[in-house]
């Protein structure tokens, strides 16, 4: 159990990192690319091809980091009018729909990435394999898968609070205060 709860440090680390970096890249792309068209009427070619390396790595990498920190997008309007054992099922059958969701399409986006990698393309502007790019769509997709699972199985082992992800308790069951102190820098 404990080198689990080393793995699963492990990759928290390596996802922050992940994604700390790639909107750092975002951000300096973006801005670089303005500030090099109004200043010497010169764009650099690489620019959107980074930025749009970062974003797909941002958006798939950061399913698994939400749904571990409750962050993820969710409508609530009737979850968060339920009573507390209808909010604990639906915790339950929601985080092993999505499981299953994202393990089938960890199993797609695999098979394209296998095309991709045997159509031998790569990017017009830095000559990278386009493959490169697309690995860390199914590597998101089953982290995220993992993660959701490990949400589940939180809420059935704990049978006194609602978990949204196994770093956050659902906001209805903290006090007002608790949430008012959460909310403020």
């Amino acid at each position: 159990m404990k080198a689990l709860k080393l793995l699963d440090n492990a990759i928290v680390k390596i996802e922050e990192f992940i994604l700390s970096y790639a909107v750092i890249i975002i951000a300096v792309m973006v801005v670089g690319k303005a500030l090099s068209r109004a200043i010497f009427s010169y764009t650099p070619p690489f620019a959107d091809e980074v930025s749009q390396i970062a974003i797909v790595i941002a958006t798939f990498m950061g399913i698994s980091y939400a749904a571990r920190k409750g962050r993820h997008i969710s409508m609530s309007a009737f979850y968060d009018l339920a009573p507390f054992k209808l909010r604990k099922a639906l915790a339950i059958l929601i985080s092993l729909v999505t499981a299953v969701i994202l393990f089938v399409l960890t199993y797609y986006s695999a098979l394209y990435v296998q095309n991709v990698y045997q159509d031998g393309t790569v990017t017009s502007a830095l000559q990278m394999p386009k493959y490169y790019l697309y690995l860390f769509i199914p590597i998101g997709f089953f982290l995220g898968g993992v993660q959701f699972l490990r949400n589940m199985w939180i809420n059935i082992r704990d049978r006194e609070a609602v978990y949204i992800g196994t770093d956050a308790k659902d906001y209805n069951d903290q006090d007002k205060k608790d949430i008012m102190e959460e909310t403020h820098l």
